[in-house]
């Protein structure tokens, strides 16, 4: 019986493949592959908010990682796989030909950043996201409504627009644009005409203004009105939508060669992470579920039935089928989280890093060896630490818009902060301030949701901050004020992405019923301490009085800008 089936998360630092038994659930072999050129951090410039990816990480690491996996297991094993389903990262588009290759896969393109993929993260376009914000609010239809009434820098429209206005090249030679999660499934498939590629609802619906009121993508007047280099793109992209539990097609003879695999596997269309992440994580209705990692993205499902017509304010959109086919998805989420701990890590570390280079007497080894043994314990060590400390009201308190602001109410020009310091601050109790900040970011969705009548009666945690800091967990479930559950898998994107493998496979009827034979289940539930959440409440405030400055001086600065450009 062919039962088995391949889940691939393609994450932001790495490709993870994982083969699963989908009448069990178990988890037969897995493979990690890293991004070599993101991992040099190439084509990245930070201090512009630019990040991109070369196509040649992920093929190269696509390859490794499923090869890595399936070497693992028997011949009579590699047989009997039936399904394979990829989730991305997202908004994450790029630029092709009429054949679907990306331009960095042409000549003169290989080592032009524009070309490439412009990873979730990217905020170059916050500019071209204010400019579509202004105009939807004064159109006769509101494009926005589903996306939460604004738009993100981190999303399609906006990032095309921008690398069509800074670079001729790429005006010239790009036909369409692709989201990852649509380019890959389309790649394995071995397909070669750009408008037979099934573009996922997910990806569609949440960063493109895709919804069947508008009969597809924002009308083509809106777009040529936002900047003629739009005019006439609208027929060049698509109209229809799939959810993930439709076939993309199978894998080609080229791709069963290159990885191992039998012909006869079919491949799923794709979606982003998190959503994937969520059904992997087994969503329930009216359950947030959080993917912690760099970010956060907060998943949520809800019968059409109960929420009709209601729009919620502020986040990233509500769309038909795009976590769980036939259920609303609502997502939210956070533009910093685990990076905002990285940061701080960074941070600490810069002077040892720096001085460590002019210590004549340490070997090079020795060098690295202290810097990597040092980095590695940081955030573990600060951790410890910060759990012993009482909660202060009147201490330092943070704000978590070190990447901007998603969710509520998306800006990604607010900046970080940290008020309260005196001369017996120390590191630990900044980090504290810090962890308290993202917990309180959490909490401003949950509310958000909440006001605009959409109860929240659960929380599911996943990723790799939820499984590896309990300290960070604990200070959660007292922020929320509400139990919180980590999913057992360590790789639920990629079983969410074996979900859906299964389903595509016809191994199940639907992704509900292979959520419910192939969930790891959950590990430990976190409870609020009363006394803690009484306290934290009180930080709350201070949280909100410090993000209403920080917002109002960001605006001020913003107008003194324009009239200085003036």
């Amino acid at each position: 019986m062919n039962n088995l089936v391949i889940g691939t998360d393609f994450g932001t630092d790495s490709v993870r493949a994982v083969v699963v038994n989908a009448e069990s659930g178990k988890e037969l072999a897995a493979g990690v592959s890293y991004y070599h050129r993101w991992s040099q951090r190439r084509y990245c410039e930070p201090a512009n908010n630019q990040f991109r990816q070369h196509p040649l990480d992920y093929l190269e690491s696509l390859e490794e990682a499923i090869k890595k996996a399936v070497g693992k297991l028997e011949p009579e094993a590699i047989r009997r796989i039936a399904g394979l389903s990829v989730d991305t990262t997202g908004s994450t588009p790029v630029a092709v030909n009429q054949e679907g290759i990306p331009l960095a896969l042409l000549p003169g393109f290989k080592e032009n950043p524009n070309a490439m993929f412009i990873l979730w993260k990217d905020h170059t376009a916050v500019k071209e996201a204010e400019e579509i914000n202004q105009l939807a609010s004064q159109w006769d239809v509101d494009y926005t409504k589903y996306v939460g009434g604004i738009y993100s820098s981190e999303w399609f429209w906006a990032k095309i627009l921008h690398t069509l206005r800074i670079d001729s090249a790429i005006r010239e030679h790009a036909y369409s644009w692709v989201e990852h999660c649509d380019w890959i499934p389309y790649l394995l498939t071995g397909q070669t005409a750009i408008h037979t590629m099934k573009r996922s609802r997910c990806a569609a619906g949440h960063k493109a203004m895709w919804h069947p009121a508008f009969g597809g993508l924002p009308g083509q007047d809106f777009l040529a009105a936002l900047d003629p280099l739009l005019d006439g793109i609208r027929p060049k992209l698509y109209k229809e939508t799939y959810t993930s539990d439709q076939p993309a097609g199978v894998l080609s003879a080229e791709w069963a060669s290159k990885l191992g695999l039998p012909e006869h596997v079919v491949v799923g269309v794709g979606a982003f992470d998190a959503h994937m992440g969520a059904v992997g994580g087994e969503i329930e209705n009216y359950h947030l579920s959080k993917v912690m990692g760099t970010s956060t993205c907060d998943m949520l499902i809800a019968p059409h039935s109960d929420i009709g017509d209601k729009l919620v304010r502020g986040i990233c959109g509500q769309v038909d089928g795009s976590i769980m086919p036939d259920t609303l998805g609502m997502e939210a989420g956070q533009s910093a989280f685990g990076d905002v701990y990285a940061w701080f890590s960074r941070f600490l570390a810069w002077p040892l890093i720096k001085l460590t280079g002019k210590l004549a007497w340490l070997s090079d080894e020795n060098k690295q060896r202290l810097v990597n043994e040092f980095t590695d314990e940081m955030i573990p060590a600060l951790s410890a630490e910060a759990e012993k400390l009482p909660i202060n009201t009147e201490g330092p308190v943070a704000l978590d818009w070190l990447n901007g602001r998603r969710t509520p109410d998306a800006d990604q020009n607010l900046k970080g902060a940290i008020t309260g310091l005196n001369l017996g601050t120390d590191p630990v109790i900044v980090f504290k301030s810090l962890v308290e900040a993202t917990c309180f970011g959490a909490r401003e969705i949950v509310d958000r949701f909440v006001s605009e009548g959409v109860p929240i009666k659960g929380i599911i945690a996943l990723g790799g901050v939820a499984k590896k800091s309990p300290f960070i967990m604990q200070t959660m479930a007292d922020v929320l004020d509400m139990p919180l559950k980590v999913a057992r898998s360590g790789q639920t994107c990629a079983l969410g992405a074996a979900m859906f493998a299964a389903t595509v496979a016809k191994i199940y009827n639907s992704v509900d019923e292979a959520k419910n034979h192939m969930g790891a289940g959950f590990e430990k539930v976190y409870h609020p301490v009363p006394a803690n959440v009484e306290k934290y409440k009180l930080l709350h405030q201070r949280y909100k009085a410090l993000g209403k400055f920080v917002e109002a001086e960001n605006k001020k600065t913003s107008r003194q800008k324009m009239t200085i450009n003036e």
